[in-house]
């Protein structure tokens, strides 16, 4: 295999585990920068109901490129003329896919419904990720923060 390549590949390898191993949470005590330092509207309520989810995953771009270049790399060894151009293309879009695929299976999250029934006698449901170290059960005692960008959060 031709050393651009392989050199080529390695990039969107080392580019791809950089952007998954950079991908907040979604936990309730998750919050991201443009969060801090803003006012949140803080309601107190009762925990009613709690449910196991499923967050999907992520349907971004990063995957469906590194694929499709990865793809597109090992079809371009395939053939001569046209069919090596026909391979590159069946292998970026074959390539393409699978990336995306494994990068939707990846950023899968197991997540949380709370069911709350607020003290002014509203009841609201918040879906967020799992966190082993604050877990909702009926009965307790909680904060629900609202941000500005309209984010919803349960907090013990």
């Amino acid at each position: 295999m031709n050393k651009k390549i392989v050199f080529f590949i390695i990039q969107i390898s080392i580019l791809v585990l950089l952007s998954n191993g950079c991908m907040s949470t979604l936990t309730g005590g998750t919050y991201s920068r443009s969060e801090t330092r803003t006012e949140q509207t803080v309601r107190m309520g009762t925990v009613i109901s709690v449910s196991d989810v499923t967050i999907d995953g992520t349907k971004g771009a990063v995957g469906a490129i590194t694929g499709g270049a990865a793809g597109a790399a090992a079809g371009h060894q395939i053939g001569k003329g046209e069919g090596k151009i026909a391979a590159t293309a069946a292998g970026a879009i074959a390539g393409a896919l699978t990336g995306a695929s494994i990068e939707r299976k990846v950023t899968k999250k197991p997540g949380v419904e709370i069911t709350v029934k607020l003290d002014d006698g509203d009841t609201i449901a918040v879906i967020q990720e799992k966190d082993p170290s604050e877990t909702f059960v009926v009965g307790d005692r909680v904060r629900v923060l609202k941000s500005s960008d309209g984010t919803t959060r349960v907090r013990k």
